[in-house]
């Protein structure tokens, strides 16, 4: 099987959502985390947004952080660590903003502690 093909919206949509991290964070830098193209807080990973062949994947690196957001995402498909949608079922902006301050204020507890 050959790579799977990356068409628009896609790399767009990824983008704005990652854009949208750096608005919320600023101090926020490119890294990787798990082989994935993320913003790293602090020296941690912040958040990462991936396509999938299904659609996307936001990871905040936390299964507390997707658990806390769940409220907000209504009945988008979660795992442990990610949250799934698509274009026909995006995340709502709230539920982003909410995750990466959540993951945020996770990492500054966690190293101020």
């Amino acid at each position: 099987m050959g790579e799977q093909e990356v068409t628009e919206p896609g790399p767009a949509t990824v983008a704005a959502w990652m854009a949208r991290a750096r608005e919320l964070e600023p101090a926020s830098v490119d890294g990787v985390s798990y082989g994935m193209p993320a913003l790293l807080y602090r020296g941690k990973p912040l958040v990462a947004v991936a396509q999938t062949a299904a659609g996307y994947s936001i990871y905040p690196f936390s299964g507390a952080v997707v658990a806390a957001v769940a409220p907000l995402v209504g009945d988008l498909k979660r795992s442990k660590g990610a949250i799934a949608f698509t274009d026909a079922h995006p995340l709502p902006p709230d539920a982003f903003d909410a995750l990466v301050r959540t993951r945020r204020a996770e990492i500054d507890a966690a190293l101020d502690g």
